[in-house]
């Protein structure tokens, strides 16, 4: 009987990415065109797995019910923010140095030191300028802090929106002007009194300097048709940001940490941006009202670390691309692919989502 059983387990085929086994080839193969495994997943360091999502790996190696093994090893040499795992306890404390991010200073504009007290109307005048000259700058985070309308006040109006640069400079930082009365300021949260909406942009106009930074000038069909030059927009629920702006932009230079397959939580939802920070970049915002160039510097941090991973792009997706299949198994015949090994199978499967890692060399614009 224990002979049987031994037989039977040494015939099951296991993934050689998430380990998940299987009685018949057939249904592994089923499996690899389903799950999408490549290197793009986050992998664990030390039993090399590969999880969807961070959350998953989080859990894997620290979570309540870790992989003994692996949790052992990343107690002693492992960083709690990219989960990685070092050689030596020296390099795991030399990386810590960089990965452990500080909470963003105040920023500065013209002398004048920002704050939900000063009247912020046309902050953009030499900063934009300035900004929009530096050829290297190919990414913008962008933050939007609402009110309340309708007689409620749970109709979502921007009234203040904030744009900053990859070097953490304030672009552009003005409030909006709304284009319906407010019925509720939710201070609390936005930190947005009368006051401050005095004398503040109209939206039309907040949407022409936006566009201006965002486009550098060019024609917006040819940046829909990916033929011109524009600058990847990157925040936290942009949707919802757009929406309230009246403003569309090209889902093919958008980085949302709300959508980001990698960033999202086990049961497919995503995370918020306070737990994103606190769990990547290592310390707490939103701790008060919320504070729309904080928050930008939060999102434009996390694209600048998943962009910074060193993945293989030999089997990825091209900017925007998306495939329901998985394309190298769909032009194969599926005799064929249950002849390879599990680590051929892996070795072709492509991800079903952009990666931000191949951004550093794409540029993606």
């Amino acid at each position: 009987m224990d002979r049987a059983q031994g037989s039977t387990e040494s015939l099951r085929h296991k993934c050689a990415a998430c380990f998940r086994q299987f009685n018949k080839m057939e249904h592994l193969v089923e499996h690899m065109k389903t799950y999408y495994h490549s290197t793009h997943e986050p992998i664990c360091d030390i039993c090399k797995k590969h999880c969807r999502f961070y959350d998953s790996l989080r859990g894997h190696l620290i979570g309540p019910l870790p992989k003994a093994e692996c949790a052992k090893r990343f107690s002693e040499r492992g960083c709690s923010l990219c989960l990685k795992v070092f050689p030596t306890a020296e390099q795991l404390t030399y990386h810590r140095a960089t990965c452990q991010s500080l909470p963003p200073l105040p920023p500065i504009s013209g002398g004048r030191l920002f704050s939900v007290n000063n009247r912020i109307q046309a902050e953009t005048e030499q900063i934009h300028g300035e900004s929009s000259n530096r050829g290297n700058i190919s990414a913008i985070a962008m933050d939007c802090e609402m009110v309340g309308g309708g007689q409620d006040g749970s109709l979502d109006i921007c009234a203040r929106v904030c744009l900053v640069d990859e070097e953490e400079k304030v672009v552009f930082h003005c409030y909006v002007n709304p284009t319906i009365p407010i019925t509720d300021y939710r201070y609390d949260v936005s930190g947005i009194k009368p006051e401050h909406l005095i004398d503040a942009m109209p939206l039309k106009q907040v949407q022409e300097k936006i566009q201006q930074i965002l486009y550098n000038g060019e024609a917006i069909w040819r940046i829909r048709s990916k033929g011109g030059k524009a600058k990847v927009l990157v925040g936290h629920g942009l949707d919802h940001d757009l929406q309230s702006l009246s403003m569309e932009y090209p889902n093919h230079l958008i980085r949302d940490t709300a959508k980001y397959i990698p960033l999202l939580k086990s049961s497919k939802a995503s995370n918020s941006l306070k737990y994103l920070t606190q769990s990547f970049l290592g310390y707490k915002i939103q701790s008060s009202t919320h504070d729309p160039y904080e928050d930008c510097v939060s999102a434009m941090r996390i694209y600048k670390k998943m962009r910074n991973q060193d993945h293989s792009q030999s089997a990825s997706l091209s900017v925007g691309e998306f495939h329901p299949e998985n394309v190298v198994y769909a032009r194969m015949k599926h005799k064929d692919l249950e002849k390879m090994t599990p680590e051929t199978l892996l070795q072709i499967s492509q991800s079903d989502f952009y990666c931000w890692c191949m951004d550093s060399n794409s540029q993606a614009t």
